[in-house]
């Protein structure tokens, strides 16, 4: 089992879950964070601390795509284990569904802020 991110952290990107990860398997996109599948150790920690409840466990219904997506964009992305600050309009776009394709970014991220 891994752990990913899903369609609800695009446009948010909250961090909290990037604090708690003790092996920094989270990358960051412009607007989205990943987990990279093969990093994970399945711990859980990241999954009760992200605020737009947009971390799964692989188990659960219909995943296959967002591991396939996570594993994609982690290989593309840089690492990130430092915790930035969310977009200012984080909240208000919590919930919007659709995300991916009305605001999916595919570029990377600032990653490493240490």
């Amino acid at each position: 089992m891994t752990y990913v991110v899903t369609e609800n952290c695009i446009a948010c990107k909250y961090m909290d879950c990037v604090q708690v990860c003790p092996v920094d398997c989270f990358h960051e996109g412009e607007n989205a964070l990943v987990i990279d599948p093969g990093e994970c150790i399945d711990c859980g920690v990241c999954e009760p601390e992200c605020p737009a409840d947009a971390i799964r466990p692989d188990t659960a219904p219909d995943m296959e795509r967002w591991v396939a997506f996570n594993r994609r964009y982690a290989a593309l992305w840089p690492v990130i284990d430092t915790p930035g600050t969310p977009p200012p309009d984080a909240e208000a776009m919590d919930g919007v569904p659709g995300k991916l394709q009305s605001h999916f970014s595919p570029e990377p991220g600032r990653g490493d802020r240490s």
